[in-house]
């Protein structure tokens, strides 16, 4: 059977009971097209997150991240997505807002061509990674509320498979903040340490005194020295550290390959990596990437990305930014194909306008909730 007449038959009494998703904290969206019926119907408004305590990283700081929760409705459904624009991904409200206002999504009938909806994103403007993100996941959410089945599911994957989440900490001068830093750790089985700064080994040993479970490292392209990105790695592989994420700036791919070959840890991928282009050369440096949807365009490109990188021997991370749990939930649909995941980034938030996955005794824990699993909250 395929899959349209799949739909009219084994889909029509979910779709006759299906009601709208209850849509009270998007109610100000920006239209961008008049709803048709049989038509995809494109709304979005900017959103900020705002963090629990400030991000330091090597090379900024910051205590919100911009954000655009988009829908997509079509014949009475509702999917969500959203765009989270960090200062380095060179995107902000305004271009994510601009390249939305750009889209005619109403020309296409039919959801599932996520594949045709790509091609015309990228014939209106290139890059804006995340804009093109927030549609992709709205489609998926869409799309698997049609079919009344989760995506990992429809990707075949084992919910029993998912890793444990790491859980991030930033160094904090203030001695108070960062021992309350450090006490939110308490539930996790991993904590991945934010590094690059002049005090990476004080927040180590700071971490060490209160526990001694796994921590992985993300130095965010701060360590600018191949030798002492060495030593760090020893220190680190004696501190029960898992992997070193970016050590190095992206562009120092030498330092990095030299790096790689004398490292007592994996050394992953995270700035390096963009899109699908970017695994295969990842893997003439790396031994592993770091997927996020953000960077990725969304769900569809990385579930490509996770699958090259695993027929090149490589390992796979699954991270995400500051997001709600609308852009988490989806990321998280991904995690049974993964080594380690950090989708903590609705946890760092303090205005999360979804409920979605959970993260239960350390572990990404997926629901059956269609789609990307999320439903709309009050704040």
């Amino acid at each position: 059977m395929n899959r349209r007449n799949f739909l009219k038959t084994g889909m029509l009494g979910a779709l006759i009971a299906a009601s709208p998703v209850s849509i009270s904290a998007l109610d100000e969206a920006t239209r961008t097209s008049a709803g048709k019926p049989g038509r995809l119907n494109l709304s979005f408004r900017p959103y900020e997150l705002k963090l629990r305590h400030a991000f330091n990283l090597a090379r900024n700081q910051r205590t919100t991240t911009p954000g655009v929760q988009v829908q997509i409705e079509y014949d009475g459904l509702t999917g969500y997505g959203e765009a989270s624009m960090p200062p380095y991904l060179g995107e902000s409200v305004d271009s994510v807002t601009s390249f939305l206002g750009k889209l005619d999504l109403a020309q296409f009938s039919d959801p599932f061509r996520i594949e045709d909806i790509h091609e015309y994103m990228e014939s209106v403007a290139p890059d804006n990674r995340a804009a093109k993100a927030s549609v992709d996941i709205a489609l998926h959410d869409l799309c698997g509320k049609i079919m009344n089945q989760p995506w990992y599911k429809i990707w075949g994957l084992n919910p029993d498979n998912t890793p444990n989440t790491s859980f991030t900490i930033s160094y904090d001068a203030n001695p108070d903040e960062m021992r309350k830093k450090i006490e939110e750790t308490a539930p996790y089985k991993v904590i991945k340490v934010k590094m690059g700064l002049d005090h990476d080994k004080e927040l180590v040993n700071a971490l060490r005194r209160h526990t001694d479970v796994p921590i992985c490292v993300d130095a965010n392209q701060g360590w600018n020295d191949r030798r002492k990105a060495l030593d760090m790695c020893h220190w680190l592989a004696e501190r029960n550290c898992l992997f070193v994420e970016q050590p190095m700036d992206k562009k120092a791919i030498d330092d990095t390959v030299w790096l790689r070959e004398r490292s007592p840890l994996p050394i992953i991928a995270d700035e390096f990596i963009q899109r699908l282009p970017d695994v295969r050369r990842a893997a003439q440096a790396y031994d592993g990437i770091n997927i996020k949807l953000m960077k990725s365009t969304g769900m569809h490109e990385a579930y490509k990305m996770a699958t090259m990188a695993r027929a090149l021997g490589m390992k796979v991370m699954l991270g995400c930014m500051t997001e709600t749990s609308c852009a988490v939930s989806a990321a998280a649909q991904l995690a049974p194909m993964v080594d380690w995941a950090d989708l903590d980034g609705n946890l760092l938030i303090a205005n999360d306008i979804f409920d979605g996955m959970k993260i239960v005794d350390g572990k990404v824990t997926l629901t059956d909730r269609p789609g990307i699993g999320v439903i709309p909250v009050e704040v």
